[in-house]
């Protein structure tokens, strides 16, 4: 068990924000697992790897470490790509050279982290660059869903703090966090330690490509940050057929009703509910309006659409009668 003290009063300087850097980051996380809802995506990106040879080798190093400076807290909910990088760009280049040399410590580096060591500006020009060109590859063909889920699982956490207190807003984020009142507990069987805020506040990323797991930046002199999967962040990166609503959903709701309230366990548009279930723009407009007036599901604004994703009670709902 790993607890970071947070208490009540913490609660004020909580924040959710979407990083695009986290998703690069944790994408790379995922590189390195087998199966999972990342597999299709892992075997059209990871031999592609080789064209990116600094980035490859920042972010894919014997240590598994990823350089703090990639991944600053968000200034804002919704940053860009560029707005980022522009904030890596600016990191002080004795910093970048000694993180960077960090995740090779112990292990004779290639020629693309000694680079750092003689010209850190160089380097790090160069993993701008490259990690541009690898979020056109490995990230760009999935932001909209990427952005979308994050979106909804913020709006969804805002539901739960206003209907139940900050309490179960914070205990139920992922099932490998709890907080006690006092202390942010991340279940982890084989790891212990303790952390502080130490003055600073705390921003919850939801990020796509975390999947099941949970990673923190605990004591980054720019703040602190935890990631964690939204929910259903394995619908992402679906593509195959919609799963089938269960007999006893299909006898309460009726077949497209049941169908449309399965469909949304990840967030969805009116136009994507009638393309994947074969419906009029104004039938599926129809159903969502009437599923969301019976508290089955929720709408959420991102950028230009709304989306929609089941309430919680749509979740007890689909789970029961399946």
């Amino acid at each position: 068990m790993i607890e970071w003290e947070f208490g009540p009063a913490d609660v004020a300087g909580l924040r959710f924000a979407h990083s695009p850097m986290a998703e690069v980051v944790s994408s790379v996380f995922a590189l390195r697992g087998e199966g999972g809802p990342h597999e299709s995506w892992r075997r059209r990106v990871d031999p592609e790897l080789p064209r990116w040879p600094t980035f490859r080798a920042v972010l894919c190093g014997p240590l598994g470490y990823a350089p703090d400076f990639l991944t600053p807290p968000p200034r804002t909910g919704r940053p860009g790509l560029a707005d980022e990088l522009a904030e890596v760009a600016a990191t002080p280049l004795d910093v970048v050279a000694a993180q960077v040399a960090a995740g090779w410590a112990g292990h004779p580096p290639p020629p693309e982290i000694d680079r750092f060591g003689r010209d850190p500006a160089a380097g790090l020009a160069r993993l701008g660059a490259e990690i541009r060109a690898y979020a056109a590859v490995a990230i760009r063909p999935w932001w909209p869903r990427l952005r979308a889920a994050a979106a909804t699982e913020i709006a969804g956490r805002g539901r739960i703090a206003a209907e139940h207190g900050a309490r179960r807003l914070v205990d139920g984020l992922h099932p490998r966090l709890g907080w006690d009142g006092a202390a942010l507990q991340l279940r982890y069987p084989h790891k212990s330690g303790r952390w502080s805020l130490d003055g600073h506040h705390l921003t919850l990323l939801p990020t796509g490509f975390a999947g099941g797991q949970v990673y923190a930046m605990p004591d980054s002199p720019a703040g602190r940050t935890l990631w964690y999967g939204p929910r259903g962040f394995g619908n992402v990166w679906a593509t195959g057929p919609v799963p089938a609503a269960g007999e006893r959903l299909t006898a309460l709701l009726g077949p497209t009703r049941a169908a449309v309230l399965t469909l949304l366990a990840a967030p969805h548009s009116t136009g994507e509910v009638a393309t994947r279930l074969g419906l009029s723009a104004g039938t599926a407009s129809h159903h969502l309006t009437t599923l969301r007036d019976a508290g089955l599901a929720a709408a959420a604004r991102a950028g230009r659409r709304v989306l929609y994703e089941r309430t919680t009670l749509g979740d007890q709902l689909v789970s029961e009668g399946n």
